[in-house]
């Protein structure tokens, strides 16, 4: 499948809507913009709540969900030692 957008003055653009369908593309979602041999490589990465991140992990423990939220912006690996308040 292939779409074009165009850029406007500000350097925005619009997310095709038969791209935003297939792969289930919402407001808050992040477009990771990687440069390759091949040209630009574009990744979608789901927004996640705080609740969708504890809901996953496993054991009785604290966690601090402003650094949660920051390690996922950044696409750090989660893990227990690094997110204990």
């Amino acid at each position: 499948m292939i779409s074009t957008t165009k850029i406007s003055k500000a350097f925005q653009t619009v997310v095709p809507s038969e791209f935003r369908k297939k792969y289930d593309i919402h407001p808050n979602d992040i477009i990771e913009w990687v440069d390759s041999e091949d040209g630009i490589k574009i990744n979608i990465r789901k927004k996640i709540t705080d609740e969708d991140i504890a809901g996953s992990l496993t054991g009785d423990f604290s966690y601090d969900s402003v650094k949660l939220k920051k390690m996922h912006n950044k696409g750090l690996e989660i893990n227990k030692k690094k997110f204990r308040k």
